[in-house]
């Protein structure tokens, strides 16, 4: 007879929204008086780093601010000239100055800040009067432009680039705070797993395991734009008192093009007897629906141990991870990797055209020696693929059915390994297409339920994709 699967139901109990611009785990330039003019040298392992000021008070005479991330014949300025915020880009001989229409206005902006997010610079502002985050940042993007596009194309990328890039400022600011970029929300909230699933945590022993009474997560931080201004970060949640913490940023190497990715949606384990961290993460980095041939493939870093990866920013070297998706699949994403007996079960999700897309399952003595175990193309909004144990030692499939989805509007639904559907959570489900990721208590039955929502932050010029809240959840 086949196992019924039993879960509790689930109420919302807070919700997270750590925004940060510079983020605090990599602030290279913290000044309390920097004087009319600065410059600092801050490489970066990959094209996510950030500036910001704070500006005197707003009058007619205020002077123009500078802020300036270069390197090589490269210049990115965004110039704040008392009224109106907007950006400034430098390639050789080309200058070219992007200013919108619509949002540079703000003359009441008391900050000024400077993102570079894979090859996307953005101004922004802030005035105290803004929708804050859980920080008291209320940050308002101005303008944003794309480095990759023309009239300027350059190779924000580049591991040498990176290495020889510049922050300057010029004008009177009180402060000056640089380093590499944060995010504006949090999305595709994962676990972070041994081989078997069960949670990292301190008193399994590992190198650098989280802090006490808690576990790690992976997330996707999201830009001031979409798939391709987003990165790889790994933050620890306090069980007892719910408290969200920033820990590391991941970045990867591809394995057919050069250059560091920002790519996301990602699974980090910790495989024990291998004595490795396994991260299998999502092509999203550079994707563009409207390149010819784009898709997006799951790729794998194969690190050591011993290496502090829950700590820091680390750029990884990656293989690909050849999942094999179902025929017609223009894509495969959301990784999540378990051993199982003597092999390896992957969930994912595969796309048959963008974006229609649902589940998959592969298995195989190992990760490079995958087949087709199962996949369900009838769905067509479903993401979030997660491999779950119950207490029991049942394993099921979680996923995600988004508003699109034809087999029942916004839940989520229990599969078992065959993507035969067994029952639903009962639980929270915000909007857009919330991760169902489950947290065991002490007694191994799930006691959180982490995912995330669609809010926005940032303003018009950002657009959709700096989603979201994260939404935790208790069991009743």
């Amino acid at each position: 007879m086949a196992a019924t699967p039993r879960f509790p139901e689930f109420v919302e109990a807070v919700r997270r929204r750590p925004v940060r611009l510079v983020s605090p785990t990599s602030t290279a330039v913290e000044l309390t008086d920097p004087g009319p003019a600065s410059a600092h040298a801050l490489p970066q392992p990959a094209p996510y780093a950030a500036v910001e000021a704070t500006l005197g008070p707003p009058g007619v005479d205020r002077a123009d601010v500078v802020l300036r991330l270069r390197s090589a014949d490269v210049v990115i300025e965004a110039v704040h000239d008392g009224a109106t915020a907007w950006l400034r880009l430098t390639h050789g001989d080309l200058v070219t100055e992007h200013r919108s229409r619509r949002s540079a206005r703000s003359p009441q902006a008391t900050r000024i800040a400077l993102t570079l997010t894979g090859t996307h610079a953005t101004v922004l502002t802030a005035d105290g009067a803004g929708e804050k985050g859980e920080d008291g940042e209320d940050w308002t993007a101005r303008a944003r432009v794309d480095l990759a596009r023309d009239p300027v194309v350059a190779d924000t990328r580049d591991e040498a680039w990176l290495a020889g890039l510049v922050v300057e400022h010029d004008g009177p600011v009180t402060s000056l705070r640089a380093g590499g970029f944060g995010q504006l929300g949090l999305r595709d909230l994962r676990l972070v797993t041994h081989e078997d699933g069960t949670p990292v945590r301190p008193e399994d022993g590992s190198e650098d395991g989280p802090e006490e009474g808690g576990v790690l997560l992976s997330a996707t931080s999201a830009g001031p734009g979409f798939f391709d201004t987003a990165h790889t970060s790994l933050w620890h949640l306090a069980t007892d008192t719910l408290e969200l913490t920033h820990r590391a940023d991941l970045f990867f190497r591809r394995p057919d093009r050069r250059g560091a990715f920002g790519d996301h949606a990602t699974h980090v384990v910790l495989d024990r007897p291998a004595r490795r961290w396994l991260v299998a993460t999502s092509t999203w980095g550079d994707f563009d629906e409207a390149r010819p041939g784009a898709r997006v493939d799951a790729v794998l870093a194969d690190v050591p141990a011993w290496t502090p990866l829950t700590r820091g920013r680390h750029l990884l070297t990656t293989r690909p991870l050849a999942i094999p998706a179902p025929a017609g699949s223009v894509g495969v994403w959301d990784p999540h990797l378990v051993r199982q007996g003597e092999g390896w079960l992957v969930g994912f999700v595969s796309a048959r055209r963008w974006f229609v897309f649902g589940p998959g399952v592969a298995e195989g003595p190992d990760l490079d020696r995958l087949r087709l175990r199962a996949a369900d193309t009838g769905r067509r909004a479903t993401e979030g693929t997660t491999l779950h144990q119950d207490a029991a030692g049942h394993r099921w499939v979680l996923v995600s059915d988004g508003p699109d989805s034809r087999r029942g509007r916004r839940r989520y639904a229990v599969l078992d390994l065959d993507l035969v559907e067994r029952g639903t959570l009962t639980a929270p489900y915000p909007t857009n297409i919330p991760w169902p990721t489950l947290v065991p208590g002490d007694d191994g039955e799930p006691e959180l339920l982490v995912t995330f929502d669609g809010t926005r932050r940032g303003g018009r010029v950002v657009g959709y994709g700096s989603h979201g809240d994260v939404v935790i959840a208790r069991r009743r």
